[in-house]
This record gives C-alpha cells, structure tokens and sequence, in this order.
C-alpha cells in the first residue's frame, strides 16, 4: 500500500496526539488523541503508561485530561447525560480508578478548561453567563429565549466584538470552582467581559487561582494584567498594565508565593515588539525577569516543589527546553533537539509531546540529564516519504536558516517555498494543517524558511525587519531559496511560493514583486493594510503598532500588496475562510477582484483561482476541507509548475 502522505483522504484521516494528562505522582500518564470524523475531529483519552490503552468511547468525543489526588481522571466532553444537561454542550465528567465516566458538573452555554490543585484537588473551571443573568438560572432562560426566537443580535458597548472565530459581547466569560455537592459557585460575579479568553493557574492547596485579567480602556484598548481571587472569599487583587502591554499565562507556584508570566510588549512604529519572562514575588512587589538568551518563551509550568520553573521555547528552529531555579534564576538547558510541547513536570523530570518536521507530536518523558525516553504511542504515524535538511545561508551579516523536505533519492525535484505566519513564530515542529510531506509524496522538495520577523534568534532579528517590512523578510526569503537552488538536488526552473496568514501577506507582496514562480498560493493572506488594520479583530493593536495611511504614508505604500495589484501575472490560488476574523475575508474578496478585473483575456482563460472555504476561520478544522485544500493546492502548482 502506498504511503498515506500520497493521498489526502488517507493522511487527514490519521489519528493524531494533541495532549497529555499526568497524574500527580507521575503514576500515569494519558493522552488526548484526534480521530477523524466525517465533519470534524473527535477526542478520545488513552491511557499510555504501559501499552496504549483507550479509556473513553463516545461519539461526541472527550478532551482536557486532569488528573485529582484521589486518582479520578476528570475530561470535558458532550456526550449524553442526565436531561438536565444540555445536548451538545461540554459538561465535566469523572472517571473514577475503576468504573465508568460520572457527569460531576454542566451548566448553560458549556464548560471548559478544568484545572486541579495538587494537593487539595479543588476544581476550577471556564464557563459563561449571558449579560443579565446573575444565575444559572436565568441564565438557562435567557439562552432558552434567545434560542426559541432565533436571536442573534449582539449590542455592542465597545471592543472588541470578535476573538479569531466567535463572536464576543452578549457573554461574560466566567470561571467557576466546584463545590463537593456538584455545584458551581462563580468566582468573579462582576467579571463583565474582564475574563475573555482568560488562562489561569491554581495553586497546590486550592486556596489562590492566578487567572488573566483584561480591561477596556480608551481608544479601543484592551490588555490583560493578572488577578489573584482567594477561591474561598472571592477576594481579588490586581497586577495591572500599561496599555501596551500583556500578561500572559499566569503560572501560580505550588506555594501560591510566586507567579511565573509572560510580559508581552507591543511596541509601536519604532519599537519592536518583544516578550520576557518573569517571577514575581506575591509577598512583595519584587519582580524579576529570566534571562533566556535567544530562547523565546512559549511555555512554562513548575515543578511539584516549586523549586524549578520549566520552560521552553524557540530555538534555532528547534525548541530548546530549560529549567530554571526559582531562587537563583540560574538557566539549565536540557534538551534542545527537537520541539516539546504540553509540558507535565513531575518531581524527576518532564512529561511532554516531542516532535520535529519530520515527526508527529509523541508521548515522551525527559530526565533531569535531558535524556528522553519514548512513552507508547496511541496514534503512531509511519515514516515520512522524504529526508530533512538543516539548510542556511549569511545575508547581510546575518544567518538565515529554515528546513528542507526533499523526496527519496531526489533528483532535479520541482520546489515549494513555505512562508510561516505568525510572523513572530518557527517553523520547528510537525503540522497536520501545512504539512510538507504531503508535497513530498508527489516528487515536490519543499523549502521551511525562518526568516526576519520569527522568533528563536533574539530580539535583533525582530528588529531586523521592523516594523513588518516586506521587503526585508523576502530578501531573507529569496536569499535562502537561491542558496538552495544553487546547492540541492531541485530545479530552479519549476518553483512556486505559498503562506497562510503572515505568510499570506507576504505572498501576496510577492506577486507584486516578482514573476520568479510558477505558481502563488495565498491563503488567509491581508492584501489591503488599510483596510485589514481596521476590520481585523487585533485593531486596536494594528493601530497602535502601524498608525495609519496618514501617518506612514511611505510604509503602507512600500508594504501594502494591493499597491502593486497592477503587476501580477503570476498565476495565484486564493484560499480564504468566510469565518476567519483576525483576516476577514473582504481581504481575500478585493484581492479576487482585483485579480479578476484586470484581466484582459477571455474569462474562461483566467489562471487564477478562488478557493473559498464558507464554514472554516483563519484554519481548515473539518476533515473533508483539508482533503479539499491539499487537492486543490497540489493540483494548482502541478498545472501552471509542472507543465512543460
């Protein structure tokens, strides 16, 4: 049989491991594996201590493994339960050592996100009441109604109005603690919109929940600082922001006397935005910041002690992963050889899904000595049909480096350029959604670029492009695409170019700026900067990093792709979701017309093409459209690449 990656029916339908859940003492371990279903993926929870062991079974699936003291495994999922438990909600359910899952808690409008203390076992979990209602009960009727008369109408106060792919204003998120008689007791009642999208920690004895905390300010601004609430009182105390700046996923010590965040700033025209870590001292105003070098931080979690923060982050275009001593802040590396994602510490190491371009994410348990040891694999994945190459090449005194896919025994192989997005991100591990080998499997080489703007090579690589010039990630880009044609087995004749999200901006940029490729492929791309800083749901952060037209004329007319619609003649597939709100579709939909009313020729001869995916955001979620995108965008640089 041939290999799953040469057909995408077969691929998107792989099982795929997304999370991992460990008990407290390390005694087991589960996994959260994805499985395919006719109009979505589906969760089951796998026991994968020793041999791979399935522990859940429902059609609605089941997802966040969290272990209590007791040995419960607790999980969020939607299948039927008592009528008091509305149909196709998530509620939290138990399942006991032995036994069968018991649903423990629901309420209107779901829940999510549960979160135990170690020692106490006290329960935390995301929920939502409608504006109005102060109990679940005229919650569940106010939801009744809206439901009954088909109401979807929102009124806004002020921003923001949408989050990536849902609608906000009509809810107060909320975040709820499980009391022992099944009842949910709301944390922060007058939380009105403070806790969207919140992250949250709890500390060991139960007593202290660190959780995000957002409030509107003028001119549409609204950062996240942190609020500690004493789960028994209800008693909050707030780490506030500036207006630039975030706070981001609060990690509460066990001890509840330390929290570990990120501080996420802005910047604005003139200065790059960047990140830090840090330990702030809750019995006092001490804060001190970890210095991680070139490694940026893109997750953390303590030890059962307190005594050492893991962290790990980019690197080199891998993920280096760290440990740090809470006292003294002295930086241990322990691995840096592939990306680790979903960290579980435990007193001895760390649980963690290890992955690689080449490798999908697996259960693994590191060691203090940065060993690693592979855990049984409830979604194994056959090997790739191609070799991975390190490849880099010095561009203005810098290096620039990404990854190269190149099919079995290649010779004079047609090349695919992958632009990230982000941009402030790597390329450094698997992806189901763009992933290389597919291309492989068909004979294309496929070239990972990490350049200016991505993250993992300090804060001068931010600024070498700042702020956001096109122009110079795609010197990087083209730079490292010449080297590769000059010195790999591929034909510099049979190119094409292709990036979802910031790398869909910057194809678009490049169709305006060159006739290099055979093919462009476009997806989730913003094509008119005026327009997207102010429809995308991150305007207030748009405005205040670029300004606007008036301000920087010269920067939106050097940066902005719509500016040189005029010079295209690249043949471009379009990819766009009609739910996508970081880069609404009326991108997708000027540049469409901007495409099509400029050509000249017969309208059965346009080679441009629309891919307009009506149910799917800024991502393609559902099996049968990422079968759909695979096809079409193979079958669009076949036709205008490979012909001869």
């Amino acid at each position: 049989m041939s290999s799953p990656f040469a057909d995408p029916a077969r691929f998107v339908a792989l099982s795929r491991t997304t999370a991992l859940g460990v008990a407290p003492d390390g005694s087991r371990v589960v996994a959260t594996v994805q499985r395919a279903e006719p109009d979505r993926y589906a969760s089951a929870i796998w026991d994968v201590t020793g041999e791979p062991r399935r522990l859940t079974n429902s059609d609605k699936g089941e997802s966040e493994p969290a272990f209590r003291p007791d040995g419960s495994l607790l999980f969020m999922s939607a299948r039927p339960g008592p009528p008091a438990a509305a149909e196709d909600e998530a509620a939290l359910w138990s399942l006991p050592p032995t036994g069968e899952p018991v649903l423990i808690a629901h309420a209107p409008g779901g829940l999510s996100g549960p979160v135990v203390a170690a020692s106490a076992g006290t329960v935390v979990v995301r929920g939502s009441r409608l504006l109005g209602a102060d109990t679940s009960e005229q919650d569940a009727q106010l939801r009744a109604v809206r439901k009954d008369r088909q109401v979807s109408a929102i009124l806004h106060r002020g921003l923001p109005i949408r989050y990536w792919d849902h609608e906000l204003g009509h809810e107060s998120p909320r975040l709820f603690v499980l009391a022992d008689d099944g009842t949910l007791r709301d944390l922060a009642p007058d939380a009105a919109f403070a806790l969207t999208n919140a992250a949250y920690s709890i500390s060991a004895d139960g007593r202290t929940l660190a959780t995000t905390w957002r409030t509107r300010r003028r001119r549409g601004r609204f950062p996240a600082g942190v609020a500690l609430i004493d789960v028994v009182s209800g008693a909050r105390r707030l780490i506030e922001v500036p207006d630039a700046e975030d706070l981001i996923a609060p990690a509460l010590a066990p001890d509840a006397r330390t929290l570990a965040v990120a501080r996420e700033r802005d910047g604005d025209f003139a200065t790059p935005w960047r990140m830090t870590l840090e330990l702030h001292a809750l019995d006092g105003d001490s804060v001190r910041t970890i210095e991680l070098g070139d490694v940026h931080p893109t997750e953390w979690a303590w030890s059962p002690d307190g005594a050492v923060l893991y962290v790990v982050g980019d690197w080199r275009g891998r993920t280096a992963l760290l440990s740090v001593d809470a006292d003294t802040l002295a930086v241990t590396r322990l691995a840096d050889d592939a990306a680790y994602l979903g960290l579980r510490p435990t007193a001895a190491g760390v649980y963690a899904l290890r992955t690689t371009v080449a490798e999908p994410p697996a259960p693994v348990y590191v060691g203090l000595d940065g060993g690693f040891t592979r855990l049984s694999d409830p979604a194994p994945v056959e090997p790739v049909p191609g070799t991975l190459h390190d490849v880099s090449v010095e561009v203005a005194g810098a290096t620039v480096r990404g990854w190269l896919c190149l099919p079995l025994d290649a010779t004079n192989a047609p090349l695919m350029t992958f632009v990230h997005g982000g941009p402030f991100m790597s390329t450094n591990g698997w992806s189901w959604r763009w992933n290389p080998w597919v291309a492989v499997a068909r004979g294309w080489a496929v070239l990972l670029p990490d350049p200016a703007l991505s993250t993992g090579y300090g804060a001068d690589w931010i600024a070498r492009a700042w702020p956001h010039r096109a122009g110079l990630v795609w010197r990087d880009v083209e730079a490292l695409l010449d080297h590769v044609l000059a010195t790999q087995p591929v034909d510099a004749s049979r190119t094409a170019c292709l990036g979802g999200s910031f790398g869909g901006y910057l194809t678009n940029w490049i169709a305006g700026h060159t006739d290099r490729f055979g093919a462009i492929v476009t997806h989730a791309g913003l094509w008119a900067l005026d327009q997207q800083h102010t429809t995308t749901d991150a305007a207030s952060w748009k405005a205040n990093l670029f300004g606007t037209p008036a301000e920087h004329p010269e920067w939106y007319a050097e940066n902005s792709p719509n500016a040189r619609a005029h010079k295209i003649v690249t043949p471009m597939l379009v990819v766009h979701g009609n739910r996508d709100y970081r880069v609404p579709v009326s991108e997708a939909l000027r540049l469409w017309w901007d495409l099509v009313s400029r050509w000249d020729g017969d309208p059965e001869d346009l080679p441009h093409r629309f891919l307009q995916l009506t149910t799917e955001n800024h991502w393609v979620l559902t099996p049968g459209n990422a079968e759909v995108w695979y096809e079409t965008v193979l079958a669009f640089c076949a036709l205008h690449v490979l012909r001869t």
